[in-house]
């Protein structure tokens, strides 16, 4: 008689735990202690823009005077969205019965009232601070109590000769469409499955990189202050050996070097940043001569590039996107059958778990930084080549 059929079937849930980001969830609370990107600067503007971060709806807008505010949509008048509200010298005028909230979301006005409102600063519009950075806004969604600095990276701090600050929201190494629709933690967590490439990105999709890529590396996986580290080795055709180091930093980052193996210290970071539970951007930045960087940095799938793939050949050739989504909405992660190359996926949940415990029991989650003196963070992830006659001076390590 054979047996395991699906017959009968009945499929575990997800891990909840770390997957939902919604206000009050468990992993939820630890990417509200620390800040968030949010949009690019530039959105930021006097027309409001309607914003979805974990699992929350709020409204962006630039004040007349410049300052950047974000709050919640429902006017604390009687619940008109101020996502059609006009947009003032000094906050954001509800469109219904004019009451005005700065970025900070005090009341300002209330035109009709006797005397602009004679109890207005008893009102506080629901809000959340704000900062621009590297071209982005960036937000604290969490305890004021608790709120910590806003990190610099030391990758992105000094511009050499001719280089831009790159920024992108379009999805640059999530291998798909801007907004990507399905959980978050199925993108973060491929950061540290470096098994995946030579299988995917070669064999089902061509040379999505560089031929050296497709070469299957030795692996170890470690622990950092901040997050989990994979080094992956790999033994060149010209007798060079490629030591590939991909991190993932606490609580949503992935800093991984360029596949087009350009040597050194990596010049790309970015924000693996939920909308809700089932969609996520990739606020991505580099520094580089060329201002198109990014842009260029894009898999394809033999030489073209994935918007321009019909169904069928999304189908012959998956990348990222095609396998991530696939694993559902949100991933059935009790139904995993991890193995020893998956160490590194096991590591982070595991380290996703302790963060999720130490804020539960009042303490701070790892790397978020209170000092001035620890407020740059110093990333790792390059590609170093090693024992070959072109070592020297490539940004070996």
């Amino acid at each position: 008689m054979d047996t395991g059929t699906a017959y009968g079937l009945r499929l575990r849930e997800p891990n909840l735990d770390l997957a939902q980001v919604g206000p009050g969830t468990p992993y939820g609370e630890v990417l509200r202690r620390y800040w968030q990107p949010v949009a690019r600067s530039d959105e930021a503007i006097t027309a409001p823009k309607a914003l979805r971060i974990l699992g929350e709806d709020l409204v962006l807008f630039r004040t007349r005077r410049g300052a950047v505010g974000l709050l919640h949509p429902r006017c604390a008048h009687r619940g008109a969205s101020l996502y059609y509200g006009g947009v003032e010298e000094e906050g954001i005028r509800c469109c219904y019965h004019g009451w005005v909230f700065d970025p900070r979301g005090h009341c300002l006005e209330q035109p009709c009232e006797p005397e602009l409102g004679l109890h207005r600063e008893r009102i506080r519009q629901p809000w959340y601070p704000v900062q621009e950075r590297y071209g982005l806004v960036w937000a604290y969604l969490g305890d004021p109590a608790r709120k910590p600095l806003l990190p610099r990276y030391d990758t992105l701090e000094e511009l050499g000769p001719g280089e831009h600050l790159i920024v992108d929201d379009t999805g640059v190494g999530g291998g798909g469409p801007a907004l990507l629709d399905f959980n978050w933690l199925q993108h973060w967590e491929n950061v540290l499955d470096p098994f995946h490439v030579p299988i995917l990105h070669a064999r089902f999709s061509g040379f999505q990189f560089t031929p050296e890529m497709a070469l299957m590396p030795e692996v170890t996986f470690e622990y950092t202050d901040r997050g989990v580290r994979s080094v992956q080795t790999r033994e060149l055709s010209d007798g060079r050996r490629l030591r590939r180091v991909t991190e993932v930093v606490f609580p949503n980052l992935r800093v991984v070097a360029s596949p087009r193996l350009s040597a050194g210290r990596t010049n790309i970071i970015g924000w693996v940043v939920p909308l809700d539970d089932t969609s996520f951007k990739i606020f991505t930045l580099a520094r580089d001569t060329d201002p198109d960087f990014l842009r260029k940095l894009r898999s394809t799938h033999d030489g073209r590039p994935w918007a321009e793939l019909s169904e069928a050949e999304h189908q012959m050739m998956p990348g990222d996107y095609e396998a991530q989504k696939s694993q559902g909405s949100v991933s059935l992660h009790h139904e995993d059958h991890l193995t020893i190359t998956d160490q590194g996926v096991a590591m982070l949940r595991r380290m996703m778990a302790r963060q999720i415990r130490a804020v539960a029991e009042g303490g701070h989650p790892a790397g978020v930084v209170f000092e001035e003196s620890a407020a740059t963070i110093r990333v790792e992830g390059g590609n170093y080549f090693e024992d070959g006659p072109d070592a020297a001076g490539d940004g070996s390590a």
